[in-house]
């Protein structure tokens, strides 16, 4: 039965199922939550591991190599990453994307359950966490106050600020950046330490020992079950001071009589700058599912009522990420409306009917809002994808309406009324229709199933476009022809006659017929053309971005202090105050401090980041990247630092990576490459992580001397750690207060701490209870050691990131290929893609293999429909005429061939399909209905290329905004379209000739294979 006629004789049930659609769609789309990208887990399984105060090479070969072992074995393990500094290691396990991310983290959990008893005793627990692509900061807050110092304004942030804020619906963590934590120090000299006769780990020990609550079991008292707790916690600074701490000659002294005690701070670790002045800052990350654009604004609610509740307190929002994921939003939504107008003028313009317009026109809304329901039903969120994939098919989803509508206004030019025109075009036109979403079902589906980490995007990219293509097939085939049958009026019984340009394109097309060969040589000559541009085009992952927002990263020489980084940034910030589109600039030294429960990053204080707010895009002259290549120019001449010009949000970096398990002849060959890539014109800066030498002070124990005094290297190690550093975290002791435990650091003088001849003069505890002086036992000296160790895969890595510039990745590949020090690599050594150029490989395999599978999948969906094996192979004629359009618009927008651009490659596959089907199954039909073939292709021509026409101009016009550039950064959104655009336009004009002409030769091929097989 067909589908139409019944719609039309029985238009109810059509009617109900679209209204009921819509008020899901409508419902949906009010759940559903707004997002930059999708939400991915990826299988990579994270173990953080930290020993405090080892070094690099103490953790890797104590710690990292015995857990890379570890999970070496692990099922569909695919790489082990490992990033070792001092005091901290951070091993990643990556797993290939057919692992189940529970089952990792539990492979890997058991694993280091394994090995942990083979690991120093002096490690901390191993973390073990889940990589997911939702962790950065939405908002980032200022706080400042004349009523609290930087110690009680930093616990204000963490007790109270971050505490409100974990309450929040879709935060995942607060994270205070700068600021000061309250800490207990108790200073001892040397002098007084030699005279009682004691180390600064026995005081420190002892203080733990004596200054502490303790259980003591429990115990019947006058015939009742009691609990027996010791209560020997300190609960002020005087408590502390007046503790008498027992010594190991028998006696006791008073701890504030030999030590200096003051209620101060933690050493600073970290720091924020506001436009050049100290502050107190906090990030806040939503978590995983929830919306940045309603995590926000909870976020504002609750700040809002700190500045009512504390209005001593001066709370600022300096920075956030948002705007640009609203803004995305807003203007797709825009953009969709202004494509659907345009599309429905096109209609309009060619019909010359306003009922014909509205019978076209409801397509667009009624296939849009019940795709939000379907999206909503699979859990897909209003992102930058499905927002993109929705903007680029609104020209496709009025295109089956318009074929309809066209040819019932057609039929009703016969001289039929509009019920007899609607029964018959629907039916006439029907497999058409069918055939041409069933192409570009087939060409959107296999994105949502590409492999690696680009296809974890595109899920959602193709099921949104797959799921929009059938509703508005729905929307064509039950209500365009019930609504053309009853709204369309008979007023039309006469065929308008042909206007010149249709004069002019029969007599064209009868000359191809008559010259096959010729213009099968044109469109072949048009196609190999095309083919050579393509391989002059420049080649990235992701085209430059403009979110108004960038980053210059300063990384100074291992040994600077926290005040030098700081120094070194307002270098930086200095030289770049005076460039008119800042709006403004928050400076981040060293690592932040994660609040409320979750773990800390080492910090690295020689490192600093400075966050630079712009001003919107259409409010300056010239684009992120001009401005970020002035930034460059402006800090080239700053001397001792690294200076890195664009955050990862807005430049694609080039990435490799250098691999050999012999350490020596890595560190050359990567100082070699190092030299060469600095020789490349054009680019911005290198970095390398062959690690820069750290200064270290030595200590090298005399074992004969130390065994004949008594002292071990574990003592040795435990005093001078403690009097230099203060105990490890776990083991300081607490002083205990109402709503927290503040840390009791006990350790040398800051004046002794920087003396060496202070350190040699330490005296250690000997097993028989002597003090023995540190010279005795050991020598002192200066001297160096590494700052940082990269390992892949169980070897010894060496990372580079070049700064393109505005060099295309494909060039800049080429070249770093070609130098002589990658050339005259060392055997065991080996150079290998990493960051966006892997990415860029993995993506040009996968949009391959989703291309090959789209073309494979539209020919057997064409043979089904047609049963034919060889009028399929027509319809896909048109696909290399679409090649020479794209990548030709491509080189007049001086776009490259990008991920985005692909994704236009492979949309244009299904959308030119469509012209073609529209003129084999009209020659067919007529074929079949008497005609010859020469009669019945010219006759499709004349009655199909209007549709074709209307539906390419339709499609061109919802898609132009897009090209434009209107609206939110176009970065993304533009070379697709340009390249959809481009495909249509050369195609469309092509098609209508060489399509002709190969379904001729397509007729005689399979005429002379019949009689071949007959014989």
């Amino acid at each position: 039965m067909n589908i139409s006629s019944w719609a039309i004789r029985k238009p109810i049930p059509s009617v109900l199922l679209f209204i009921v659609l819509t008020i899901l769609g409508l419902l949906a789309f009010k759940k559903t939550n707004v997002q930059n990208f999708p939400d991915i887990e990826l299988p990579m399984i994270v173990v953080s591991v930290a020993w405090p105060g080892a070094s690099p090479e103490q953790l890797e070969t104590e710690v990292a190599r015995k857990i890379e072992d570890s999970v070496a074995n692990l099922t569909l393990l695919k790489h082990t990453h490992t990033t070792v500094s001092e005091g901290h290691a951070t091993i990643m396990a990556e797993f290939s994307l057919d692992k189940n991310i529970m089952e990792a983290t539990d492979d890997v959990r058991n694993a280091i359950a394994g090995v942990r008893g083979d690991l120093p005793t002096a490690v901390e627990e191993p973390i073990i966490s889940k990589t997911t692509l939702s962790g950065s900061p939405i908002v980032t807050y200022a706080i400042r106050s004349n009523n609290m110092d930087e110690v009680d304004l930093s616990w204000f942030v963490d007790d109270k600020i971050a505490k409100a804020i974990m309450n929040v619906k879709g935060v995942g963590q607060v994270a205070r950046v700068g600021g000061l934590n309250r800490e207990l120090q108790i200073e001892l000299s040397t002098a007084q330490m030699t005279g009682l006769g004691v180390t600064a780990s026995d005081v420190s020990h002892a203080l733990a020992s004596v200054q502490t609550d303790a259980p003591g079991g429990q115990a019947k008292v006058s015939g009742q079950e009691q609990s027996i707790r010791i209560l020997a916690a300190a609960s002020s600074v005087d408590d502390i001071k007046n503790l008498q701490l027992p010594l190991s000659s028998g006696g006791s002294v008073r701890l504030g009589d030999v030590a200096q005690i003051t209620d101060s701070a933690a050493d600073r670790t970290s720091g924020a700058l506001i436009d050049g002045h100290s502050a107190v800052v906090f990030d806040v990350v939503r978590s995983k599912g929830a919306s940045e654009v309603t995590v926000l604004k909870n976020v504002r609610k609750i700040m809002d009522e700190f500045r009512i509740d504390h209005p001593n307190v001066v709370i600022e929002e300096i920075k956030e990420t948002v705007k640009p994921v609203e803004d995305n939003y807003k203007d797709s939504m825009s953009l969709i409306i202004e494509g659907s107008i345009l599309a429905i003028l096109v209609v309009w313009w060619f019909l010359r009917d306003w009922r014909a317009t509205v019978v076209s026109a409801v397509a667009l809304p009624l296939s849009i809002i019940p795709t939000f329901w379907f999206m909503n039903m699979m859990g897909f969120s209003l992102n930058l994808v499905t927002l993109l994939s929705l903007s680029l098919v609104i020209g496709v989803l009025v295109d089956d309406a318009i074929v309809e509508v066209e040819n019932i206004v057609r039929h009703m030019q016969m001289g039929k009324t509009p019920y007899q025109a609607a029964m018959e075009g629907a039916d006439e036109i029907g497999m058409a229709v069918i055939a041409t979403t069933a192409s570009l079902v087939a060409v959107f589906l296999p994105t949502a199933f590409m492999s690696g980490v680009p296809g974890k995007f595109f899920v959602q990219f193709g099921w949104t476009a797959a799921i929009a293509v059938v509703v508005s097939l729905l929307v064509a085939r039950l209500l365009t022809p019930m609504m053309a049958a009853y709204l369309l009026k008979d007023s039309i019984h006469e065929e308008p006659k042909d206007g010149p340009l249709m004069t002019r394109y029969m007599k064209t097309v009868k000359w191809c017929l008559s010259n096959p060969w010729k213009t099968s040589f044109s469109a072949g000559a048009f196609f190999f053309a095309a083919i050579g541009l393509a391989m002059t085009l420049p080649g990235e992952f992701i085209p430059q971005g403009d979110i108004g927002r960038t980053a210059i990263s300063v990384e100074l020489p291992p040994g600077y202090t926290l005040k030098q980084t700081q120094a070194a940034s307002e270098k930086v910030q200095n030289a770049i105050k005076d460039t008119p589109e800042i709006t403004g600039i928050y400076t981040a030294l060293g690592s932040g401090q994660a609040t409320n429960g979750f773990a800390t990053a080492s910090a690295d204080v020689r490192k600093a980041t400075i966050h630079i707010s712009l001003t919107e895009r259409g409010e300056r002259s010239r684009t992120q990247p001009q401005i970020e290549a002035d930034f460059r120019e402006k800090v080239k001449n700053i001397a001792g630092a690294r200076i890195t010009v664009g955050s990862a949000e807005s430049t694609s970096y080039f990435e490799t990576t250098l691999t050999g398990d012999d350490a020596p002849a890595l560190a050359r060959a990567a100082a070699a490459i190092e030299r060469d890539m600095r020789s490349i014109k054009g680019i911005g800066t290198v970095n390398s992580s062959a690690s820069v030498l750290r200064p270290e002070v030595s200590i090298h124990p005399d074992f004969a001397k130390a065994a004949q005094a008594g002292v071990s290297t574990v003592d040795l190690a435990n005093t001078i750690r403690v009097a230099i550093n203060g105990d490890y975290n776990n083991s300081l002791s607490k002083l205990n207060l109402p709503e927290r435990q503040v840390p009791i650091n006990v350790r040398m003088t800051d004046a002794e701490r920087d003396n060496l001849s202070a350190i040699e003069n330490l005296k250690i505890r000997s097993n028989s209870g002597e003090l023995v002086p540190l010279s005795a036992v050991a020598t002192v000296s200066m001297g160096t050691g590494a700052t940082e160790i990269n390992r892949l895969d169980r070897q010894r890595t060496i990372n580079f990131t070049i700064d393109p510039n505005g060099v295309p990745l494909s060039d800049l590949t080429k070249q770093v290929a070609n130098l002589p020090a990658v050339k005259a690599l060392p055997k065991g050594i080996e150079l290998k893609p990493a960051g966006d150029a892997e990415a860029n490989e993995e993506l040009g395999t996968s949009f391959m293999l989703a291309m090959v599978a789209g073309i494979g999948a539209i020919y057997i969906v064409l043979v089904l429909l047609f049963h034919n094996f060889t009028q399929p192979l027509t319809i896909l004629s048109a696909l290399p005429l679409s090649i020479g359009g794209a990548f030709g618009a491509l080189f007049i927008t001086q776009f490259s061939i990008s991920m985005p651009a692909m994704i236009g490659l492979i949309m244009l596959m299904g959308i030119v399909t469509k012209n073609s089907i529209l003129l084999v199954d009209y020659a067919i039909i007529a074929y079949h209905g008497g005609m010859s073939r020469i009669d019945a292709i010219l006759d499709a021509c004349h009655k199909r290329s209007r549709p074709i026409l209307m539906t390419t101009i339709a499609m061109v016009a919802g898609m132009l905004p897009n090209a434009l550039g209107f609206g939110a950064d176009p970065s993304f959104r533009a070379p697709m379209s340009v390249v959809v655009i481009g495909g249509l336009i050369t195609s469309t004009f092509l098609s209508l000739l060489v399509i002709p002409v190969v379904y001729i030769m397509m007729d005689d091929a399979q005429n002379w294979l019949k009689k071949k097989f007959k014989r």
